[in-house]
């Protein structure tokens, strides 16, 4: 690693990428098992697949559940160690493809590793080097199909991955949310020359046409013309160009546009029109900008053609042409538009460059089946889409051909869409996209760095046992705040930037430094002292009448919704009574508490009160928030109320810890004990008619399109007819505006001084969102 340093230290001084550390770039080596390569004509990709060992916070009853008020505590909480499967994607110039292959032998190749996996032109070109020097096997994959098993994956499992490209835009990068049905789609790929290619099905492609004029030609005609041999910087000249100045337009033709043949005037009549006849020097600038002009206008029209003919309105453009260049994109979307008239939009992919490698991959690992997976992308561990603009930051940019990193995680539940969205494909999870609002992109990122120095005290705090946790949360803290200063440069680096991507990074920052629960402690203090006041609380409202105990009821989900570890803001009355929950002698204080008086700032309760005096729904879906008092003392005695209804209830909590909210794990020792004082959770449990079901999340927000796919079936066999969904995170900064094909129940008390003023509300104003299955009027536009 060391010569790879001095060699990339003396050949391009601005990019500082390769001289990380080995460990930051080739991370978790000594757990790499298969891997695979991918070779293009100029960079190459690495793929491989590594165990990754990490702690997790496991929770296990003390089995003193008979107990109605204990003194004890009611779980106990352990760190344990679990191994996890995860991908990583390196990519890299193939001018240090033999150091790189040093660095591969010494690192990845074992005993047991007899053949390496590889695609692209260069696995012909380097088979005998790549022989020599790993002394295995090439085993070469067909390219076109390792680029479409690559394609398809990543449009599986990230759903930020493809996006278009709108040049001068207040967004240049607009992401997409993936069609739950990928297929059919059309691919053309941009390297050498041109390959259009029809996707139908996992396995049923055919390469349907294509040209010899692609990527090569621009480099090639670039080469001859301005005498620039770098690619990279024959589009840097072709971003600075004016093609007017070599192009004859239509307006220098006919004075102006062609009205009968809907020509406007600035549309290019002949490339390099005018090189012919006007007797002067033109820059290498122009002349570059002209050429990228020609070869993307007959690209553009060409996929347009094929789409047209083959009926598709998706069409993802890949390649080493592409490369994520906002130049680039700009002359395909433009000629896209201009062929189509607007009815197809010019897609391009995230991680375009890995698709052969993950192709590849793939191949090799068809005994794991991957594919029964569902995977996600680890924020930690991945260098994110480069910038779009290289005056902003050149060294970003420089960094684009050099190391770029995507690691992906193996989750353990298939993720799938809940049946109950109304449409799945225009289902968008996230309320405000960020990177479109930059006042809220500059407040949200300002809110996550303030909290900053909290969590890293929280994190600590979680392990007074380990004195090394000290620098763990100091290195977390360094983590962390890089990427808010990334993202701060680059809102689209990883996607759409929303609030949720923000919680999802920072969880995974924690676990990157072993914090896999930094709230254990907090919520187990506050579920024992909830419990304590149950009982009180489920007789307080049952001695009220029945429409003034429904009201209480929903005041007591909100008013529990209210104690959040997460808020940013929180009352003085919440912050005294977190440790005391003994001082409410009834619910009706807690409620005056906590929950303003209506009208609320959206207030659909009348309606949803008269809902209940019709008959009673056959199954309602409960996604929960937080632990302690949120969930004992809010949710236990709404789904109480609707078990007596006799409605059955699906309780959905995530799978894995995020802030204060409840865990599966934690829910179902809650639960039980909860049963154990009160007959009807009890007849529910042994009835079956309250179930609790993990939603395969670990975030304090909700994605529906990817669930547990055990919960989507559990809401089929029920067939579920109410969806509720409660907090801030879940029922505000996502979910907002979801449409169902049931009845939904949207609830929670805004906590964020900032986001309830831009909601036109104050600080602990209420959302009360019921809805029929239809979009509803009067909705608080965000």
């Amino acid at each position: 690693m060391a010569e790879l340093d001095r060699v990339e230290k003396s050949s391009h001084s601005l990019d500082k990428s390769i001289t990380l550390p080995p460990d930051e770039i080739f991370r978790n080596l000594e757990n790499a098992k298969r891997f695979a390569i991918d070779i293009g004509g100029s960079l190459t990709k690495l793929a491989y697949y590594s165990t990754v060992q990490h702690k997790v916070a496991k929770v296990r009853s003390f089995d003193n559940t008979a107990k109605e008020a204990s003194s004890e505590k009611l779980y106990e909480i352990s760190v344990q160690e679990e191994i996890t499967a995860r991908l990583h994607f390196i990519k890299f110039e193939n001018a240090y493809i033999e150091t790189c292959l040093d660095f591969i032998k010494d690192h990845l190749v074992n005993t047991d590793t007899k053949l390496i996996k590889a695609t692209g032109g260069g696995a012909h070109k380097f088979k005998d080097l790549i022989e020599k020097k790993l002394g295995l096997k090439v085993d070469k994959e067909d390219e076109m199909t390792c680029l479409i098993r690559g394609c398809n994956f990543v449009l599986r499992n990230i759903p930020h991955e493809a996006f278009i490209f709108t040049k001068h835009a207040d967004s240049e990068f607009r992401f997409q949310n993936t069609h739950p049905d990928i297929f059919p789609y059309l691919l053309v790929n941009i390297g050498s020359g041109v390959s259009i290619i029809k996707v139908e099905s996992e396995d049923k492609f055919e390469r349907i046409g294509g040209s010899s004029i692609g990527g090569g030609t621009f480099w090639g005609l670039g080469a001859l013309l301005t005498k620039t041999k770098r690619f990279d910087e024959l589009l840097q000249l072709a971003s600075k160009g004016q093609h007017t100045n070599l192009d004859m337009l239509v307006k220098d033709i006919y004075g102006g546009s062609y009205g009968s043949l809907g020509l406007t005037g600035d549309l290019i009549a002949s490339s390099f029109g005018k090189s012919a006849t006007t007797d002067k020097e033109f820059s290498k600038e122009d002349i570059a900008k002209s050429l990228l002009h020609m070869i993307s206008n007959d690209i553009g029209q060409l996929a347009c053609l094929y789409a047209r003919l083959h009926s598709l309105t998706r069409v993802y453009f890949g390649g080493f042409f592409i490369r994520g260049h906002p130049v680039t994109m700009h002359t395909i979307t433009y000629s896209i538009n201009f062929f189509t008239k607007g009815e197809v939009q010019a897609l391009f992919l995230r991680h375009e460059g890995y698709l052969g490698a993950i192709g590849a991959f793939l191949k090799g690992a068809e005994e794991d089946n991957p594919n029964q997976y569902s995977w996600g992308e680890n924020y930690a561990g991945s260098s994110g889409l480069m910038s779009a603009s290289p005056d902003i930051n050149p060294m970003q940019r420089a960094r684009s051909g050099t190391f770029d990193m995507l690691e992906m995680d193996r989750l353990e539940r298939k993720l799938v869409n809940l049946p109950l969205l109304e449409d799945p494909s225009s289902y968008v999870p996230d309320t405000v996209d960020l990177t479109v609002d930059p006042l809220a992109r500059e407040y949200w990122l300002f809110c996550f760095e303030d909290a900053l120095d909290g969590v890293v005290k929280r994190a600590v705090a979680s392990q007074p046992d380990l004195p090394e946790a000290v620098e763990r949360a100091e290195k977390f803290r360094q983590k962390y705040r890089h990427k808010l200063q990334t993202l701060r440069q680059q809102p689209f680096a990883y996607g759409s930037l929303t609030v949720r991507s923000l919680l999802d990074t920072r969880e995974h920052c924690l676990n990157e430094f072993n914090f896999p629960d930094p709230y254990s402690k907090i919520k187990q203090r506050e579920n024992d002292a909830a419990l304590r006041c149950y009982q009180k609380a489920v007789a307080a409202l049952d001695a009220l009448g029945w429409e003034e105990k429904q009201f209480a009821l929903v005041r007591g989900v909100l008013a529990g919704n209210v104690f959040d570890w997460g808020a940013k803001a929180e009352t003085p009355a919440t912050k005294n009574a977190k440790p005391k929950y003994e001082f409410f002698h009834s619910t009706s204080l807690l409620l005056l508490l906590f929950v303003p008086e209506r009208p609320w700032l959206v207030d659909s309760y009348n309606q949803w009160l008269q809902r209940l005096k019709g008959p009673p729904h056959k199954c309602a879906v409960f996604f929960v928030d937080n632990s302690g008092m949120d969930i004992i003392l809010g949710v236990m005695p709404f789904v109480r109320e609707l078990l007596l209804r006799g409605t059955e209830v699906v309780l959905a909590s995530n799978s894995s810890p995020a802030l204060n909210d409840v865990t599966n794990g934690e829910l179902q020792i809650l639960t039980e004990t909860i049963a154990a004082m009160d007959p009807i959770i009890q007849a529910g449990l042994k009835e079956d008619r309250l179930v609790l079901v993990q939603t395969g999340s670990s975030s304090p927000c909700l994605d529906l399109g990817r669930l547990d796919k055990e919960l989507t079936i559990v809401v089929r066999e029920r067939r579920a007819d109410l969806v509720v969904i409660e907090g801030m995170g879940r029922a505000v900064h996502t979910n907002y505006f979801a449409r169902l094909s049931c009845e939904s129940l949207k609830m929670a008390v805004i906590k964020n001084p900032w986001l309830a003023e831009r909601l036109g509300g104050k600080l602990f104003s209420v959302v009360f969102k019921y809805e029929l299955g239809e979009p509803q009027e009067g909705s608080v536009s965000l």
